[in-house]
């Protein structure tokens, strides 16, 4: 599958741009916190492991409520599910940035996930049915809005920061706050959807293998990103807004590369070489990092260049994910975001146990061995992507892509069916 982004990139509907516009701030949550661990970890009197906390409550309730999205948004509609989101988010930013303790803030973490899980997933659907330029420009207008997210992120948090560590947090509910506004009166109102999802759907979703395989590839590349995210500010030993700069140039290349260096090695590669390429090369570098830990420009080189890493994966995991999966796109991407999230969540938090018990070193090397197990587990899914590749083009329609789904059931013993009636037969049930 192409994924150019074509002359209506920014030829949108007013709702594509509100809601891209609030998937910018929401992904900014992600580096935001960088810049200021350091500083957390010496004014709240915290340990590394202790502020790596902030991650995992994020990332862990977030994972979970992944579950419950598509039940609660078949019953409300998407526009009222993402208000809801959006709400969340702003209140426990806020208290985020009134908090006095570092669990206070691991606490309020947890409660600003669980409106992030309520966005993330409403949002890919809603891009996807609004933009116009089909289904890849969707896609690469929603990683378009994450790169702009993570490479804004983190400099507004360092300079943020500079001032406060309160600062990032009243920042995102301010943002926030302007994001809610433009989706109450920007973005159309959605009915409710005329079949209601049972909570169970995803799990039953996870039953299809070439999902599971796309969702543990992701998951142990997550590790690896989560594990640099968590732990790659220590060691480096820089200023906050000089933090802040170094994730700052990370998160251009995420963005330039998840919008046009993706699309092009997919075009000469292929989905399945340019991630096993991607994901090698993101292997050594966190190698590198584990093994030369203590000599910052190569820490700082490493973080940076494997902005390209996360660009290209995060544009292409999530097209073939959608493609691949034969439920219903947002079903699919709660399963795939439940698993996904879940390794991100864990990783800073075993990373915390090993740098207590071993050293700083060992997260590294085992983030670096995670991702190449990544690898191996990807290849087994070398033929549902091939499939994917064959059959898909810039505008896949609905005949396209239910070949795609065939010929991907018929790859992986024709477990799509079996979820097909398993999920027609709860929505029965349902009414």
């Amino acid at each position: 599958m192409t994924a150019s982004a074509g002359p209506s990139l920014f030829k949108q509907p007013k709702a594509v741009f509100a809601v891209g516009f609030a998937c910018v701030v929401s992904f900014m949550g992600i580096g935001l916190v960088d810049p200021i661990l350091p500083v957390l970890s010496d004014q709240l009197d915290a340990s590394p492991s202790q502020v790596s906390l902030l991650f995992t409550s994020y990332l862990v309730i977030t994972a979970v409520a992944m579950l419950g999205v598509n039940w609660v948004s078949s019953r409300i509609g998407a526009k009222r599910t993402l208000i809801a989101g959006l709400v969340v988010i702003v209140v426990f930013s806020a208290l985020a940035g009134f908090s006095g303790s570092i669990n206070e803030i691991v606490g309020f973490r947890a409660g600003w996930g669980l409106g992030n899980a309520l966005f993330i997933s409403t949002s890919l659907a809603v891009i996807v049915a609004s933009a116009s330029g089909g289904f890849a420009g969707a896609i690469v207008l929603y990683e378009a809005s994450l790169g702009l997210g993570i490479a804004v992120g983190p400099l507004i948090g360092g300079l943020l920061g500079n001032i406060s560590w309160r600062g990032p947090f009243f920042g995102v509910a301010v943002l926030m706050a302007i994001a809610l506004l433009a989706t109450i009166t920007l973005v159309d109102k959605t009915p409710k959807p005329a079949q209601k999802v049972r909570l169970s759907a995803p799990l039953f979703a996870l039953r299809h293998r070439s999902l599971l395989t796309m969702s543990i590839t992701a998951l142990l590349y997550n590790w690896g990103f989560f594990t640099m995210l968590g732990y790659a500010p220590y060691p480096m030993k820089l200023s906050v807004i000089q933090l802040g700069w170094v994730f700052f140039a990370w998160g251009i290349l995420v963005a330039i590369f998840s919008i046009t260096g993706a699309p092009r090695l997919q075009r000469r590669f292929g989905t399945a070489q340019s991630l096993y390429g991607a994901l090698a090369f993101f292997a050594i570098l966190l190698l590198l990092i584990g093994v030369f830990t203590e000599t910052r420009w190569v820490v700082i080189t490493c973080v940076i260049a494997s902005g390209i890493v996360v660009g290209i994966n995060n544009t292409l995991t999530t097209q073939a994910v959608m493609l691949v999966s034969p439920v219903e796109r947002p079903v699919a991407s709660s399963a795939y975001g439940f698993v996904r999230f879940l390794g991100g969540g864990l990783a800073p938090f075993v990373a915390g146990i090993l740098v207590n018990h071993f050293d700083i070193h060992v997260p590294f090397i085992l983030a670096a061995v995670t991702v190449a197990v990544g690898i191996a587990v990807l290849a087994t899914g070398h033929r549902m992507l091939a499939a994917a590749d064959a059959h898909a083009d810039d505008e896949p329609d609905a005949v396209q892509e239910t070949d795609i789904a065939g010929e991907v059931a018929d790859e992986f013993g024709g477990a799509a069916g079996a979820i097909d009636d398993e999920l027609r037969i709860e929505r029965r049930t349902d009414r």
